[in-house]
């Protein structure tokens, strides 16, 4: 099924559900990307053991893809200073959830409990924040379908993925704050910042 090979396809099967899915991204070493940057393809996550954001939020499009679920993903821009993120998304009972991959205790995932994408990405906003507590989130992508890539082989592919970082970096994004609002936001507070420093992978 989907060029995928029986052992990487019984992975698959097993997540049967987002948790599922979560804990198995949560399992994965960070991609620190120590020969320089990658897009990994799902494919090459298995067998690199490894991945980032992107990566991950890949990875569980096709797990999602697996039982039933369209592969969506969201892209969530900030300001220039900061990493933007992207997460895979899903929809259970009416609400949307996400499966997130971070090596943070923030921007995780989110249970199906919102009732639209905008509503999903502020549970983001307030953790949000750079080194010096400044909240960074600024726009967000509507849910991008990834199987408008199937023709070009993303999910096994043993090249880097640029064409799919660069179209969701490109689609069209929905402000959430204007430029006032910007100016009267609040810094994280001291704990939240040193909180925001706690890793789960070291270098």
């Amino acid at each position: 099924m989907f060029g995928f090979n029986k052992k990487e396809m019984k992975t698959f099967k097993k997540l049967n559900s987002p948790k599922k899915i979560q804990d198995f991204l949560n399992k994965i070493p960070i991609n620190f990307e120590p020969e320089g940057d990658t897009c990994f393809s799902p494919r090459k996550v298995l067998q690199e053991w490894r991945c980032h954001c992107i990566e991950g939020a890949l990875l569980a499009a096709v797990a999602l893809r697996f039982h039933g679920y369209k592969p969506l993903v969201v892209d969530l821009k900030t300001t220039k200073d900061d990493f933007e993120h992207v997460i895979a998304v899903f929809k259970q009972h009416g609400k949307w959830g996400a499966i997130s991959k971070t090596n943070h205790a923030v921007l995780r995932y989110r249970e199906p409990v919102y009732k639209d994408i905008r509503e999903l990405v502020m549970s983001y906003f307030h953790e949000y924040f750079d080194n010096k507590g400044r909240k960074t989130l600024r726009s967000f992508s509507l849910p991008v379908d990834l199987s408008r890539f199937d023709k070009k082989g993303w999910m096994t592919s043993s090249e880097n993925l640029w064409y799919i970082d660069s179209y969701l970096d490109k689609v069209k994004h929905f402000k959430i704050i204007n430029k006032k609002q910007i100016s009267g936001l609040r810094k994280a507070d001291r704990i939240e910042i040193q909180a925001g420093k706690i890793v789960e992978w070291k270098k």
